[in-house]
């Protein structure tokens, strides 16, 4: 998240199920690896419960909130560090590669943050997030648009991150499975029906900044939608997808 964002999501609070609906979805991890291809060493920042950590590599995983640290214990991932992105307690150079996926829109100071990573990294970063221009590509922008207005507001844009970056940056667009094991709100594009599911919800942190009757309005009217049969209707081509190209990005910088 941008320095003095108004917007801070509490996992303290709020995280306690995270790791149940956000896990690791092995089609889209073959991104990562290959973008961690050749490092030994890797730093995991704003690791959470440990999502797309490859396991043939020697993980340092750093994390604030206690109830995402304590929920890498119950998936088999070593405990994460405390500590946050802008004050990483690493000498310079001190890993091969670093990662961060789908976190730096939670971060205070996002420069300052992704400076610490260069700093403490020899070789590639990877950042695993969303493109703010792309969030209308899906049909969710139809039904919630206060909510992707709030995910537009959260997420940096690209060239603001490649540029603080530096180096040699490549940009991936990475396809979402039908069946995304990950429950980011793309992830469900051609099953709505999940989203009628408060945990799956919970789990987006978006919907905590939306007004309890505005998220009630939203789901009545997807629900309706669904049992009318209007919402296949006008959107029924997406049950068809295998992958959906949204706004899910990978970025990889070298220096």
């Amino acid at each position: 998240m941008m320095k003095n964002h108004p917007l801070t999501f509490n996992y303290d609070k709020h995280g306690h199920q995270y790791a149940s609906y956000r896990r690791t979805d092995s089609r889209i991890a073959k991104y990562v690896v290959a973008a961690l291809s050749g490092a030994i060493s890797v730093l995991n920042v704003g690791a959470g419960a440990g999502s797309y950590e490859p396991e043939d590599k020697y993980i340092v995983a750093v994390e604030p909130s206690e109830v995402m640290r304590n929920q890498r214990h119950t998936h088999g991932k070593p405990p994460a560090l405390i500590g946050t992105a802008e004050q990483l307690p690493f000498d310079d150079d001190a890993f091969d590669a670093s990662m961060a996926m789908v976190t730096i829109h939670h971060w205070q100071d996002l420069k300052k943050g992704l400076k610490e990573l260069r700093r403490v990294t020899r070789n590639q970063i990877v950042i695993m997030t969303f493109d703010p221009a792309a969030l209308d590509r899906c049909w969710t922008a139809h039904y919630f648009p206060e909510l992707i207005q709030i995910e537009g507001s959260r997420y940096p844009s690209i060239a603001s991150i490649t540029e603080t970056l530096g180096g040699a940056c490549e940009v991936q667009a990475i396809p979402i499975p039908f069946d995304c094991k990950d429950g980011f709100q793309e992830a469900f594009y051609g099953r709505p029906e999940a989203f009628l599911e408060k945990g799956v919800r919970a789990s987006q942190s978006a919907w905590g900044f939306l007004a309890s009757d505005v998220e009630a309005t939203y789901i009545r009217r997807l629900s309706e939608d669904l049992e009318s049969g209007a919402w296949d209707k006008a959107f029924g081509k997406y049950r068809k997808l295998t992958t959906f190209i949204g706004s899910l990005r990978l970025i990889i910088a070298k220096p």
